[in-house]
């Protein structure tokens, strides 16, 4: 476990793992402001740190709305770091991984439409999942990530409107080469760009731009 004094590697993010259902503060040693789970999903909640102070670490939530953040003791976290960061460009439709700062790949993504847009905003890779149903069309597997559609609220009764990155729910065609807005606002990709992304660590940062 890294000291919490010493800065993360060149192109690492800080991560940290709760322990367990820990209380939220508004600021270091301010009052309490609720609760974060341990788990989100039933998926271990591992969160990017954004700003640190003796004692206590601030991070990244998955809970609407976008954007939310907390303060944690330290105490309360374990931490550790990861190497890789995913930018998802809604301008050129397209992903990109970067690992310790140098991009490793690029990829056309299949992004929200205008009415269903794929939300702008820094968020993080909350878990990886087993596709709906057995679909084969959303690949090996879902990268469910922090952000939440700005405009569904509950997609398909399942109380909320997760955003995740999966397959192309298809064979492909609409992605091209090029990218497309297609989506209800995951972000879609052929399945052989899709694999490049299983090593991506729970923790590391999503950064959609515009």
């Amino acid at each position: 476990m890294p000291a919490l004094s010493a800065a993360p590697a060149a192109g690492a993010t800080l991560l940290a793992t709760l322990r367990g259902t820990e209380v939220r503060y508004i600021s270091p040693g301010g009052p309490a402001a609720g609760l974060v789970p341990a788990t989100w999903y039933g998926a271990r909640s591992t969160v990017p740190v954004i700003a640190t102070r003796p004692g206590w670490v601030r991070v990244r939530l998955a809970r609407r709305p976008n954007g939310a953040t907390a303060w944690l003791r330290a105490g309360d976290v374990v931490l550790s770091t990861t190497p890789y960061r995913i930018v998802i460009d809604l301008a050129t439709a397209h992903l990109a991984l970067y690992e310790r700062g140098r991009a490793v790949f690029t990829a056309p993504a299949g992004l929200g439409t205008r009415s269903d847009p794929t939300p702008a905003g820094s968020f993080f890779v909350a878990f990886f999942e087993k596709p709906p149903g057995n679909e084969p069309g959303y690949g090996p597997f879902v990268i469910v990530t922090s952000a939440h559609s700005d405009v569904i609220g509950d997609w398909a009764r399942s109380g909320d409107a997760v955003i995740g990155i999966h397959g192309p729910l298809g064979d492909g065609s609409e992605i091209g080469t090029t990218g497309a807005h297609i989506s209800h606002g995951c972000i879609r990709l052929h399945v052989a760009d899709l694999v490049r992304l299983r090593h991506v660590l729970p923790g590391s940062p999503v950064d959609i731009i515009r």
